[in-house]
Formats: structure tokens, sequence, C-alpha cells
């Protein structure tokens, strides 16, 4: 070999091994593996659980269906034990360690909250399929290049509020001529928002709001609230609670409260609610996503009937969200052909798909309550059930849910009081 071969054999080899490296990029190397979804949520409660169930079995349809542009999707689970602090720690795992590309996470809005800085800061695609606080959206609304990676798969506090109200005048008002409300809320960051909206709108639906009381949720002992509640008179008491549901709802029917209660109680929405309250939540009337044997979309009846058969129960709603979630995602990817968080970004805003609860879209960038889930009969609404010996009834929307709504005898609606007069 001469002395200039020699000297110019380490050049030509480096050359040579950046050639090959430049030939097998990151992003084609990381086309080889799976595209990994993070799954934050709280796996001791029924709620939490449902997600990472739900994200599991939309992972394993699309999946069996090739995946995403070739690519199967990995879930990886994580449990924030319902703690802000675990969750925000559990996300920086997913995102520094395991490098998820996008996450899932949460029903709690104070850990949503936690999670969206992070999400800023990290330029990670974040969903949450149940916090409802408003302020998650609106921060995306007011800071949008920065909090553009935070979406919402349920609808905010403000918009539940217009559901509460809309369902509110078809069953309460036009179907049994109720005329005041009171409003019992936990003190939550989700709840402020409620409270304030159906305040707002219940007058125009027909009920006056006679009282508005806010608990803590640690409270365990509701028999001055349902005395002080009482004293008002309303023919209906509307809840926002969803930390707490098993002891006021226990406490309302030991106690023989004679004022319905209706609104959005989230635990009253889990199949197992009957049993956790001893048949206490009967009459008891509350939003949700479906209801068994309720078949909002195509998709509906099909994913309960696979969560059965995987999991042995019909899901919470958050089971069905979650599917959605990452359904969303997934489309979003394959659309985008990458799974670089700008991309996906800009893809998930373009969503318009049918989903399991409805029609999926998101509210845009100009809009208050930006990456937050379109509400109104073309979309979103919800379905409110109402609990009738031992099974979830749905009663609204009326095209879909032609149920008549029953209250155990201890319940004093309108009409009974007119006639007791």
């Amino acid at each position: 070999m001469t002395s200039n071969l020699r000297r110019f054999l380490p050049a030509i080899v480096a050359s040579s091994t950046l050639a090959l490296m430049a030939a097998l990029s990151p992003v084609q190397a990381a086309d080889q593996g799976p595209i990994k979804i993070g799954v934050v949520s709280e796996e001791a409660a029924i709620v939490g659980k449902a997600i990472s169930q739900g994200a599991q079995l939309a992972a394993d349809d699309i999946n069996s269906k090739g995946g995403i542009n070739g690519r199967k999707i990995q879930i990886i689970t994580y449990d924030d034990h319902s703690s802000a602090a675990d969750a925000v720690r559990a996300y920086q795992r997913a995102v520094q360690e395991d490098h998820v590309d996008a996450v899932v996470t949460t029903f709690i809005s104070e850990v949503a909250l936690a999670i969206e800085p992070w999400a800023a800061r990290l330029h990670m695609p974040t969903i949450t399929p149940a916090a409802a606080s408003n302020l998650i959206s609106e921060q995306v609304h007011d800071k949008y290049p920065q909090f553009k990676y935070m979406f919402e798969g349920w609808l905010p506090a403000p918009i539940l509020a217009q559901a509460v109200c809309d369902s509110s005048h078809d069953l309460l008002v036009e179907k049994l001529h109720m005329k005041t409300a009171a409003l019992m809320r936990e003190d939550a960051d989700w709840t402020k928002p409620l409270n304030d909206g159906e305040a707002a709108c219940l007058p125009k639906a027909g009920l006056n709001v006679v009282d508005q009381v806010a608990f803590n949720p640690d409270t365990t002992d509701f028999t001055p609230i349902f005395n002080s509640i009482e004293a008002k008179h309303p023919d209906v008491i509307l809840t926002g609670i969803a930390h707490v549901g098993v002891q006021p709802t226990v406490q309302w029917q030991a106690q023989q409260v004679p004022i319905p209660m209706a609104g959005i109680s989230a635990q009253a929405t889990n199949p197992t609610f009957w049993k956790d309250t001893n048949g206490a939540t009967n009459g008891v009337i509350t939003q949700t996503g479906t209801v068994e044997g309720l078949a909002l979309t195509s998709l509906t009846n099909k994913v309960a009937d696979e969560f059965v058969k995987k999991y042995g129960r019909f899901p919470a709603f958050t089971g069905f969200t979650a599917y959605d979630c990452v359904r969303m995602l997934a489309a979003a990817m394959q659309r985008a052909h990458s799974t670089k968080p700008d991309k996906i970004v800009a893809e998930m805003e373009k969503t318009n798909m049918e989903g399991t609860l409805g029609q999926l879209a998101f509210y845009g960038r100009n809009d208050t309550y930006t990456h937050a889930l379109k509400y109104g009969p073309q979309y979103i609404t919800g379905t409110f059930m109402q609990w009738q010996n031992g099974k979830q009834v749905c009663v609204w929307p009326e095209n879909k849910c032609p149920n008549k709504m029953v209250f155990p005898s201890f319940v004093k609606l309108p009409v009974e009081k007119a006639a007791a007069k």
C-alpha cells in the first residue's frame, strides 16, 4: 500500500460510513419499529382503567388492519394513581425515556392541567379522553404556538353545561313541567365553569336557579347540604360530580330526599354503580357517552361488544372516548405519513371522522375552545341516561332515546306536589 493511499484511507472509510448512515437515516430506522402511544391513567378507578383498556382495544383493531403505514401501534401504560405529581413523572418518563410518539391521558382535569405545560415544553401530541376543564382548551386558544399539542377528546365544562340545559329543557321542563333547579357540585376545576354555564343557560331552558352549592370532595355527610337545598324547594337537583358519587347518592336515597337528581354524575356512568350504591342510584339521571345496546354510530355496539369480549364488561364512557382518541391519532399519523409532532397536530386539526359516540371534529384555532370536540346533533352531544331497576336506560336525545323516565316513590314531581296541595 502506497503512503498516499495510507494517508487517504481513513478519510475514505469515514466518508463511506457517513454515506451509509445517511442512507439509513434515523427516521427510516425508526420506521422499522412500532409507533408508541403512552397512556397515563388512573388504573385503580373504573373510569381510569377504561382509558387504558379502550386505547389498547383501538390499537389491536388498527394493528389487525395493518397498523399505521405498515407500522404497528404499541400501547405503553402508566398508572398515575390519581396524582398530578405522579402523572407528570409518568408523562416525562413516557416522552423522555420511552420515546412515545403521542400520549392519551387522564379523566381528571387537575391532572390534565398539570400535564399540559409539559406537552408544550416537550412538543408531544397529547389528548385527554375525559377531563372537562375549559382551561385546557382555552390555553390552547390563548397561547396557540406553545400549547397547540394538547387536545380534548370530550366536551369542555361550558359545553357540558349546554348539554345539561338542552336535555333539561326537553326532559324536565317540557315533559315534567319543572320550573326551578338547585345546582350541587363538588369543588373542582371543571365544575366552576359547569356551574356558571348552567346558571346562564338554565333560565333560557325554562328552569330558574334557586340555589347553588359547592362542597369539598372530601365531604362524607351530605345531610346538611340536602337539608339546605330542600329548604329552597327546587323541582330538581342538578349535580356536577365526578370525584364523589357513591356517598351523596346513597344518602339521597337513605334520607328519602323528595327531589330528583339529574345533571352530571361521572361515577354513575359506570355499569357497576348500581352495585356500588346497593341500588340507591335508582332514578338518578346523568350524562354519559352511551348505554348498552344504543347505537349512536355504526361503531358504538361493535366496540362495546369487543370490549365485553376482551375485558368482561360494558365500558365506562372513557373506554369509548379513549378508543376514539387512539383512532384520531392514528388517522392523523396515517395522513401525515409521519410521527413528527407538528405534522401530527396539523392533521389532528383536520379530523372529521365517525367515532363511537358521534362525529369527531375539533374546534379550530379561532374558536374559544380550541382543540376540544365539537358539540351538536351533527357531532357529539352525549347521552342522558337514567338508572331504572338496575339498568342504564337512555332518555335523551329523544330521537335516539324514546324511553320514559321513572322515579322512586319518595321523589315528588311538580304535578304530584300540586295534587298534594
